[in-house]
């Protein structure tokens, strides 16, 4: 009996060891990271999205100069495509019918109302077709050439969801930059 038992234990330690060797010649140990950090942090933020995720940003109506349906409104400083906010959605949450890119790019945005800088996360929403009648807005505050891909927002951020019709842009305040 206890033979069976070593050779099933062996059997299992050396496929093991196989396959992390295996998955160590194809993906590298930051290639594993970034997939499991991906995992974490993309289903925290896909199943929050229809929810309003500004994590205790200063609120912005003050004296009616909070209009977030013009390309000027101060979130929008790294923005490129059309803003939900005019095509059926608010400014952190996609229409109905569209889901949020598994991929996002990142600004820091002056908010002019408490003279602070915010880090600001830019989502895609995708599945649905655009809608041509909704404000479209190209700002490139600080925009790098693209040798990073999370720096630039004139890429298609739909390319990793299943389906990859791009409709608008949310723009959620992550936080405070320092």
């Amino acid at each position: 009996m206890q033979n069976i038992f070593d050779r099933i234990t062996g059997a299992l330690e050396t496929a093991v060891e196989q396959a992390a060797r295996r998955s160590a010649r194809v993906a590298g140990r930051r290639d594993a990271l970034k997939k499991v950090g991906g995992i974490f942090m993309g289903g925290a933020v896909a199943s929050s999205l229809p929810f309003d995720r500004s994590f205790g940003a200063p609120p912005e109506e003050i004296n009616g100069i909070d209009d977030d349906t013009a390309c000027n409104y101060w979130r929008y400083c790294a923005m490129d495509g059309l803003l939900c906010t005019t095509t059926g959605g608010t400014k952190t949450a996609c229409p109905v019918g569209s889901e949020a890119s598994q991929v996002a790019w990142v600004g820091t945005c002056h908010n002019p109302i408490d003279e602070r800088e915010y880090f600001v996360s830019y989502y895609d929403c995708c599945g649905k077709t655009p809608y041509r009648a909704g404000q479209f807005c190209l700002n490139s505050e600080g925009e790098r050439p693209q040798y990073r891909m999370g720096l630039s927002n004139a890429i298609n951020w739909c390319m990793a969801n299943e389906n990859s019709g791009y409709h608008c842009t949310v723009a959620i305040v992550v936080g405070e930059a320092e």
